[in-house]
């Protein structure tokens, strides 16, 4: 029985050191946007709040276990109620819930408010199987070619707004390096913003299963310099005007 129990709390210490092993991230993904930033923060928070928490029952399991062995004399003192530790351990729960809940809504406002005026701004349109980027003040669409992965493109250190439209069902836009995501429901206008804090490129997908093919719903995001993303905008309007004027003559 003695080795069942040490077992056990070998198990829970294992677990605790793996949950830390990445960082202290618990499992998400590096932030790229300061949105995502605010979320791992309170991601963390939660986590080493359950730490603390954990470690406190850990803790007095432990010492119950080694102070009151099976011993004749070794029995606690026995009574019918106690009033503080029953306050304590009620009101102390209610508290920690609290203060969470107080941090997760802060969190939350912080994450759908909207700037008066993004630097970019893109239409995302979700159709089954595939997305459509349009950038209306640039005069920029970038169409899936039904062979790879559409690329949406936005400037590092910019606030960049996603205007979010389906076209058929229920889908979800997300990038995980985001970590921030939001659902494209029909009649529903929807908006997110990011700022973008370093360059790079990372996979998107669709977060809500929309169908047979629901596995195809993926993009690509690249994250570039201000100069760079210029240069983009202007290959992409010589890419889109071309085709017009071939047809034109």
């Amino acid at each position: 029985m003695r080795a069942h129990r040490l077992g056990v709390l070998a198990f829970g210490v294992a677990g605790a050191v793996a949950g830390c092993s990445d960082g202290f991230g618990f499992g998400a993904p590096d932030p790229v946007t300061d949105q995502g930033a605010d979320t791992l923060e309170l991601w963390r928070g939660v986590h080493w709040t359950a730490a603390a928490v954990g470690l406190l029952v850990w803790g007095l399991v432990l010492y119950c276990m080694l102070r009151y062995r099976r011993r004749d004399d070794a029995l606690p003192s026995q009574s019918g109620e106690n009033i503080p530790m029953e306050v304590l351990y009620t009101v102390t729960p209610l508290v920690i819930v609290g203060v969470l809940f107080a941090f997760t809504m802060a969190t939350q406002q912080s994450q759908i408010e909207l700037s008066d005026d993004p630097d970019v701004v893109v239409d995302v349109v979700g159709f089954q199987w595939s997305w459509r980027f349009t950038y209306p003040e640039e005069g920029v669409v970038v169409n899936p070619d039904g062979v790879g992965a559409p690329e949406l493109v936005v400037p590092v250190g910019a606030t960049v707004r996603f205007r979010l439209e389906t076209a058929d069902v229920n889908h979800s836009f997300w990038v995980p390096r985001f970590l921030v995501k939001r659902d494209l429901i029909p009649g529903i206008d929807n908006q997110i913003e990011v700022d973008v804090t370093e360059p790079g490129r990372w996979e998107g997908r669709c977060a809500e299963f929309c169908g047979l093919d629901h596995y195809r719903m993926n993009f690509s995001v690249r994250a570039v310099p201000a100069g760079e993303y210029d240069q983009w905008l202007d290959d992409q309007r010589a890419v889109q005007v071309a085709p017009e004027q071939g047809a034109s003559s």
